[in-house]
């Protein structure tokens, strides 16, 4: 089933990891902006799972990019299992990370502007939001892959 859309090896799998990729630096730029995102455990926890995912996203981008045009697809069910744990392991990390964000940024907020003035809360809210795009299209495309290994 090598025409599986967004499976490794397919233009819609390159797309998919671009923006597993561009979010996950948006998250990462938002977050980092201000210095004082390390006094939250929640916020250190993201900037950490969005750094592992940059790489995860851009090495099998590559991976799509030399698929596409050599035209060959590495669809060995080994191959396949290792991305797809891969793809669910830091789905699942990037979705706590992003939700624990968003709720230290709601209980900040509702404490009022003492602990977190409106710039920086603004940020960590975007950088919750990239997150959870991000997070959104590396569970599409560890779907997509869990179909093409559960064909073999």
């Amino acid at each position: 089933m090598e025409g599986t859309p967004g499976s490794l090896g397919t233009g819609a799998s390159l797309s998919l990891r671009l923006g597993q990729a561009l979010f996950s630096m948006a998250s990462l730029l938002f977050m980092s902006v201000d210095v004082q995102f390390y006094s939250y455990t929640s916020f250190c926890f993201l900037v950490t799972i969005m750094g592992l995912v940059i790489p995860w996203s851009s090495t099998l981008a590559l991976v799509d990019i030399y698929s596409i045009f050599t035209r060959c697809h590495l669809h060995q069910p080994g191959v396949m299992v290792i991305v797809v744990i891969g793809d669910w392991v830091l789905a699942l990390l990037s979705l706590a990370a992003a939700s624990a964000s968003a709720s230290v940024v709601a209980i900040l907020t509702s404490a009022g502007g003492s602990y977190c003035p409106p710039k920086f809360c603004g940020r960590y809210q975007l950088s919750a939001a990239m997150a959870f795009l991000s997070w959104f299209l590396t569970a599409a495309s560890s779907l997509f892959n869990l179909w093409l290994v559960a064909s073999f």
